[in-house]
C-alpha cells in the first residue's frame, strides 16, 4: 500500500497569534508612530514655550537660528535615540529574549511620558529633549524586536501580511497624534498547536528544526563577524540600502514638517490641520491595503512599485513648487504629489524592509541584522530630522530633488538584485542567497567562521 505524503496545510490566524500580534504591534509600534508626528502640529506652541523659558533664565529671546537649531534638536533626539535602541537590540534580545525585550522596554515609554507631562512645570525645554531621547530609544528597540518576534511565530503563508501589521499601527499613532493635535518566543510544539490551531505540525516543526540546524552550524554571529562572512554579503548590503532608501527618500521630512510643507505649498494656514490629518488617514489606509496584498503580489513588486511612485511623486513635487507663484492651480498639485508619495510610500518602502531583514537572515544572525538595519535607519532618520529644515532654507522648492535621486537608486538596486521571498521558508531563502553569494549550499557559514577568532561568535 502506498504512502500518501501528508496533506500541506495553510497557516491561519488563530486567536492567539491574532492576540500576539495585536499586543505586541499596538504596545510598542503605535508609540512609534504617535512620537514621530507628536510634535508636528504643536511646533509654533513648543517653540514659543522655548523661547519663553529662555528669555525667564537670561532676559532676552533666542535667535532665529538658534531657535531653529533647538528645535531641530528637539525633533532629531527621537531618531537618534532609535539608533541608541538599534544598538541595544542583539545584546537584549540575546539575553531576555524577544519578549522579554518588549517589556523591559516599557521603561523607555513611562520614563519620558513622565517627562514630558512635567516639563511645563518645572519650565524645562532641557526634559522635552530628553523624553525625545528616551522615547526614541524605546521606537528603536520595538522598530527592530517587533518584526523579528512576529515574523518567527507567524506561518510562511501569513508571515508577510503579519510582518505589516507593526507598520500599520506606526501609521495609525502618527494619525492619532495628527488628531490629538487639532509570551517568549513560542518555538515548542506545544506553543505552535496554539498558534496554529491543529495537532499535526509535524512539518512546520521540520522545518524550525532545520533552520534551528542551521543556525547551530554557525552559532549566534556579531555585527563584526556577520560583516566578514561572505555567505551573508548581499544580505547586508541589501538590508542597509533597503533602511537607508526608506528614511533618507524623504519619508520623515514629510511628517516632521507636513505644516510648513502645505503652506509652501500654498494650503491655507487655517486648512493645514486638516489637510495633514487626511494624509495620515491616507497613510492608514494603504497600509492596511499592503497588509492584504504583500501575500499576493510580493516583497519585491511592492518594493518596486512603491519606490518609483516616491520618486515620480518628489519629481511632480519639485516643478510644482517651483512654478507654485506664477501658475494658480500649482498648490493642488503639490498637494496630490505629497498625498501620492504618501502612498507610495506606506504600499512597500514603509512596511517591507523590516520584514525582509527576518526573511533574509537566519537565527543565527537575524539580531546583529536587526541592529545593522536598525542603526541605518535611525541614523538616516536623525539626519534628515535635523538637517532637512537647513536643506528647506537654502534649496527651496528643490528640496525634494536629492529625495527622487535616492528613490531612483534604490529602486534601480531592488529591480537588480533584491529576490522574492513570498512564500518561501527561511531556509529556501537562505538557499537563493548562498548562490548570489557564491559559497556552499549547506550551512555555509560553518566552513567561514573556522578562520574567525571565537570571541567574536556568540557560541
Amino acid at each position: 500500500m502506498e504512502q500518501q505524503d501528508p496533506i500541506k496545510k495553510e497557516g491561519r490566524l488563530t486567536p492567539v497569534l491574532a492576540l500576539a500580534t495585536l499586543i505586541a504591534a499596538f504596545g510598542s509600534s503605535f508609540q512609534y508612530g504617535y512620537n514621530v508626528a507628536a510634535v508636528n502640529s504643536p511646533a509654533e506652541l513648543m517653540k514659543a514655550f522655548y523661547n519663553e523659558t529662555h528669555y525667564s533664565r537670561f532676559s532676552e529671546y533666542i535667535s532665529e537660528f538658534s531657535l531653529t537649531l533647538l528645535w531641530s534638536i528637539s525633533v532629531s533626539m527621537f531618531p537618534f535615540g532609535g539608533f541608541v535602541g538599534s544598538l541595544m537590540v542583539g545584546p537584549l534580545v540575546n539575553r531576555l529574549g524577544r519578549k522579554g525585550t518588549l517589556l523591559f522596554n516599557n521603561i523607555f515609554s513611562i520614563v519620558p511620558a513622565i517627562l514630558m507631562g512635567t516639563s511645563k512645570t518645572a519650565r524645562s525645554y532641557e526634559m522635552i529633549i530628553l523624553s525625545r531621547l528616551l522615547v526614541g530609544i524605546c521606537a528603536g528597540l520595538s522598530s527592530n524586536v517587533v518584526p523579528m518576534y512576529l515574523g518567527e511565530l507567524s506561518p510562511k503563508n501569513l508571515r508577510g501580511a503579519l510582518g505589516v501589521v507593526p507598520q500599520l499601527f506606526i501609521t495609525v499613532g502618527i494619525l492619532v497624534a495628527q488628531i490629538v493635535g487639532l509570551r517568549s518566543l513560542l518555538a515548542t510544539e506545544e506553543a505552535l498547536k496554539r498558534l496554529r490551531g491543529w495537532d499535526d505540525v509535524d512539518a512546520e516543526m521540520e522545518e524550525i528544526q532545520l533552520e534551528d540546524e542551521a543556525e547551530k552550524a554557525a552559532g549566534i554571529i556579531s555585527v563584526l563577524t556577520m560583516f566578514r562572512m561572505r555567505s551573508l554579503r548581499w544580505q547586508v548590503i541589501s538590508i542597509i540600502i533597503l533602511m537607508g532608501g526608506q528614511q533618507l527618500s524623504g519619508v520623515n521630512a514629510i511628517y516632521y514638517y507636513a505644516d510648513q510643507i502645505y503652506l509652501s505649498a500654498g494650503v491655507k494656514d487655517q486648512d493645514v490641520q486638516y489637510v495633514t490629518v487626511g494624509t495620515g488617514a491616507v497613510n492608514v489606509l494603504m497600509t492596511i491595503c499592503a497588509v492584504f496584498v504583500v501575500e499576493y503580489l510580493g516583497r519585491r513588486a511592492l518594493l518596486l512599485l512603491g519606490f518609483s511612485v516616491c520618486f515620480i511623486a518628489c519629481c511632480v513635487l519639485t516643478v510644482a513648487l517651483a512654478l507654485q507663484d506664477r501658475v494658480s492651480w500649482m498648490p493642488y498639485i503639490s498637494i496630490v504629489c505629497v498625498i501620492s508619495y504618501v502612498i507610495g510610500h506606506a504600499l512597500g518602502p514603509s512596511p517591507i524592509p523590516a520584514l525582509l531583514i527576518t526573511e533574509v537572515f537566519l537565527q543565527s544572525s537575524r539580531s546583529a541584522a536587526y541592529m545593522v538595519g536598525g542603526t541605518v535607519h535611525w541614523l538616516s532618520n536623525f539626519a534628515v530630522g535635523l538637517v532637512f529644515p537647513f536643506i528647506q532654507v537654502g534649496l527651496g522648492a528643490y528640496s525634494f530633488i536629492i529625495f527622487a535621486v535616492i528613490c531612483l537608486l534604490t529602486t534601480i538596486y531592488i529591480f537588480l538584485i533584491v529576490p522574492e521571498t513570498k512564500g518561501k521558508t527561511f531556509v529556501e531563502i537562505n538557499h537563493i542567497f548562498t548562490k548570489m553569494n557564491k559559497v556552499s549550499d549547506v550551512h555555509p557559514a560553518k566552513d567561514e567562521l573556522k578562520d574567525i577568532p571565537l570571541s567574536a561568535v556568540e557560541l
